[in-house]
C-alpha cells in the first residue's frame, strides 16, 4: 500500500516540478528580454549659459539601465536638479532642449517622490561642493543608449540633453520640482 501511495505522489509531483522548471525558464527569458545590450557608451560636453565648456557627461549602458557620470565645475555650491530633456539642443537659456523625455502614455507627472510619477527624465539631485565642482554618478532604468531594451532611447532622430538647474529638485511639485533656471546643458547624440 505504501509503495502505491508513493507512486501516486511521485506521479503528481513530476508534472508540478516540470511546470515549475518551465516557469523558471520562462521567467529567466522574460528577465533577459528586458535587459539591454551592455557596453554602449557615449560622451557629451557640458556647457554653461555663456557657451563655455564646464565639464562632461559620460554614458554607459548597463544590462538594466543607464549609468550617467557627471563632472562639472563653475556651479553655485549646493544641490542642483538634473534631468534628461527631449532634444539635443543647447542654445542658452537651454529651452531649446524642450521638456523632459516622457514618451509613455499616459504621460507621467514629474517627481521621483510623486506617487503618480516619475517622468522618464527625472534624476536624483547632484551636489556642487564649496569649489563649485560636481563629480557624481546617477543611474536610471528609464533611459537607454542601446538601440533596444527598457527605457527611452536617447539617441533618437533629435537626440536628447542633460540639463543642470540652478536649484534643487523637490521631486514632487510640477512641472520641474522648483529646480529653477537651466544653468548647464550637454547635448546627447549618437554622433
Amino acid at each position: 500500500m505504501r509503495a502505491s501511495r508513493l507512486a501516486v505522489l511521485l506521479a503528481l509531483a513530476s508534472p508540478l516540478a516540470a511546470t515549475a522548471a518551465c516557469a523558471s525558464a520562462g521567467d529567466a527569458a522574460h528577465v533577459q528580454a528586458e535587459r539591454a545590450p551592455v557596453g554602449a557608451t557615449g560622451q557629451a560636453v557640458l556647457v554653461n549659459a555663456q557657451g563655455a565648456n564646464i565639464g562632461r557627461v559620460d554614458l554607459r549602458q548597463g544590462p538594466t539601465g543607464l549609468l550617467i557620470k557627471v563632472e562639472a565645475s563653475g556651479l553655485t555650491p549646493g544641490w542642483h536638479g538634473i534631468h534628461i530633456h527631449a532634444t539635443a539642443a543647447c542654445e542658452a537659456p537651454f529651452t531649446s532642449s524642450g521638456a523632459h523625455i516622457n514618451h509613455g502614455e499616459p504621460k507621467q507627472p514629474h517627481g521621483l517622490l510623486n506617487p503618480a510619477g516619475p517622468d522618464d527624465g527625472d534624476l536624483p539631485n547632484i551636489y556642487a561642493g564649496p569649489d563649485g565642482k560636481v563629480n557624481a554618478e546617477l543611474f536610471t532604468t528609464r533611459a537607454r543608449i542601446s538601440s533596444e531594451g527598457p527605457g527611452q532611447w536617447l539617441w533618437d532622430a533629435d537626440g536628447s540633453a542633460i540639463i543642470i538647474h540652478a536649484n534643487p529638485d523637490d521631486h514632487s511639485s510640477q512641472p520641474i520640482g522648483g529646480a529653477g533656471d537651466r544653468v548647464a546643458c550637454a547635448a546627447l547624440t549618437a554622433s
